[in-house]
């Protein structure tokens, strides 16, 4: 349940922990000067795009699913041996254009991968302000799926699996699975991802 209150160009969302606040017709130097006085504040996540300001303060939900899909990305690199960089939800942004903080991110042998927990619907394209940075791959969880988008000849392409050769045999399908098992039980979804048929 989404809980919409508007403020003439400002809309507050709330939904299961998620507090969304956004703010429409703002300029590049107004999120810059908001994001200096968000330098301090853990867990809170800024994004501009399009003359959009948003403020995302995550929810105990949001924050335990994007811990589950990294622990369980990072485990199946691992077990693996791929080697990847983990980049968390540091800032990307291209100046005047967009600013995002993902979930969680990482660089996987030259690849690019940002995800995104959805609770609240945001106002804004998300894909589009992840085009501008040319992320190659960004993953969306909502309503207990993942959907995988996969950047090809500038747009992105909704996909059952990775297209990053590392990811490629992991099925979304049965990783959504493994992301709902997570919730409970990070042991028993591990368990799963590396006994199931993505190995």
């Amino acid at each position: 349940m989404i809980a919409t209150a508007k403020f003439s160009s400002t809309r507050v969302e709330t939904a299961k922990g998620d507090f969304r606040t956004i703010h429409r017709n703002k300029t590049w130097e107004q999120f810059k000067h908001l994001q200096k006085g968000f330098e301090n504040s853990r867990g809170v996540r800024l994004f501009y795009f399009d003359e959009t300001i948003e403020i995302l303060m995550p929810g105990k939900a949001h924050e335990l699913f994007k811990s589950v899909i990294g622990f369980l990305i990072e485990t199946f690199l691992f077990h693996h041996e791929v080697e990847f960089e983990p980049t968390g939800s540091m800032t990307q942004e291209k100046a005047e254009v967009a600013s995002v903080e993902a979930d969680e991110s990482y660089a996987i042998e030259g690849f690019s991968l940002s995800i995104e927990v959805n609770f609240t619907s945001g106002d804004i394209n998300k894909l589009s302000r992840y085009k501008v940075l040319a992320v190659d791959e960004v993953w969306f969880w909502e309503d207990g799926v993942l959907e995988i988008y996969h950047l090809q000849q500038d747009q992105y392409e909704k996909i059952e699996s990775s297209l990053i050769p590392s990811l490629s045999t992991l099925d979304c399908q049965f990783l959504s699975e493994c992301i709902l098992v997570g919730e409970t039980s990070r042991i028993e979804a591990a368990k799963k991802l590396l006994k199931g048929r993505s190995v």
